[in-house]
């Protein structure tokens, strides 16, 4: 955990809130949480109302590196068919690190099974950024349903997500390969 005696209890809280989230799920106590954090469960309730609104603030404060980590630059090249085969080739090295579980954003919805929950809000909102970013590349690398090929594309990246994430599969190549003929039926250039 990457956090120091100079950071405030609450990023502190965030910083525990999202290792433990993502490595022991959504379950954990908040006890586990405060003890992990150094802070005690009053400051914890006097920063935020509730655990679900810590998790909701984790989530939200890890949307903008992880995008950042998948999707291309404004300053990078490429066409938008390369862009969108950066995303895939940047999950697929994502899956060969040390811890790693998944996508944090999918995991979350995925357990809390609660649409309405603040951090299955904060999840969605990341996944539909994603979809959006597929979407709008799609469209101009000119696909033929560049709204379809976007949903396609998510698909693959949460399936391949889940799967690498559960030590089911080693992506080694494979997503890159698959969305390249993805691409090809859909005609992005």
């Amino acid at each position: 955990m990457a956090t120091t005696d100079k950071a405030s209890p609450r990023e502190r809280l965030l910083d525990a809130a999202t290792e433990l989230f993502y490595r022991d799920g959504v379950s954990i106590g908040v006890e586990a949480l405060c003890r992990s954090a150094g802070v005690s469960k009053r400051s914890m309730y006097q920063l935020f109302d509730s655990k679900d609104e810590v998790l909701a603030a984790s989530l939200e404060r890890r949307a903008p590196g992880y995008a950042a980590r998948l999707i291309a630059g404004p300053d990078d090249a490429g066409t938008p068919r390369e862009r969108i085969l950066y995303v895939f080739e940047q999950a697929e090295k994502s899956s060969t690190e040390a811890g790693y579980l998944g996508c944090p954003f999918l995991a979350t919805m995925i357990e809390l099974k609660d649409p309405a929950h603040p951090a299955s809000k904060v999840a969605r909102a990341a996944k539909e950024a994603l979809q959006e970013a597929f979407r709008d590349q799609a469209e101009a690398g000119g696909a033929r349903d560049p709204g379809l090929l976007a949903r396609q594309l998510m698909l693959i990246f949460d399936g391949a997500s889940a799967r690498a994430g559960a030590r089911l599969e080693s992506l080694d190549g494979l997503t890159v390969e698959t969305v390249r003929v993805l691409l090809d039926a859909a005609g992005v250039a």
